[in-house]
């Protein structure tokens, strides 16, 4: 029977096979279907899934790292708002007045912001924040 039709019960079948078979001390034979569990609940953004996933497959000897997260949910409220103004031209101070800091608060902010969005030099900004998923708010 072919479950690609149905991902959420395709995964979940992995996900109680891999478990049988750690379970029976199949280590190694129960490693594929727990990383193809895996994989499939991150697909299909199923958080919860996915770490149940993650930890049969630790339980079987493999270590999984956790979905990697978009980098705009890894900025903060201030250091998106000091990115967006740094993006629009304003020095550090003129940035540190409008949002009532230091400018070196404000230097804190980019050296921290920069590696979370990938990118390396100022002028860069612009162009990454515009990649960012927008929120629905």
């Amino acid at each position: 029977m072919d479950l690609a039709a149905w991902p959420v019960h395709r995964a979940r079948l992995q996900l109680a096979h891999g478990s049988w078979l750690r379970r029976r001390r199949r280590i190694l034979e129960s490693r594929p279907p727990l990383r193809a569990a895996r994989d499939g609940f991150d697909a299909l953004g199923a958080a919860a899934w996915g770490r149940l996933a993650r930890e049969e497959l630790r339980a079987a000897g493999e270590e999984s790292a956790g979905r990697e997260t978009p980098s705009g949910e890894r900025l903060t409220a201030q250091e998106l708002q000091t990115a967006m103004l740094a993006a629009a031209g304003l020095t550090n101070r003129e940035i540190g007045q409008r949002l009532f800091m230091s400018h070196r608060t404000v230097s804190s902010h980019l050296y921290r912001i920069f590696p979370k969005l990938g990118i390396s030099a100022r002028g860069q900004l612009r162009t990454a924040l515009e990649t960012l998923p927008q929120s629905a708010d």
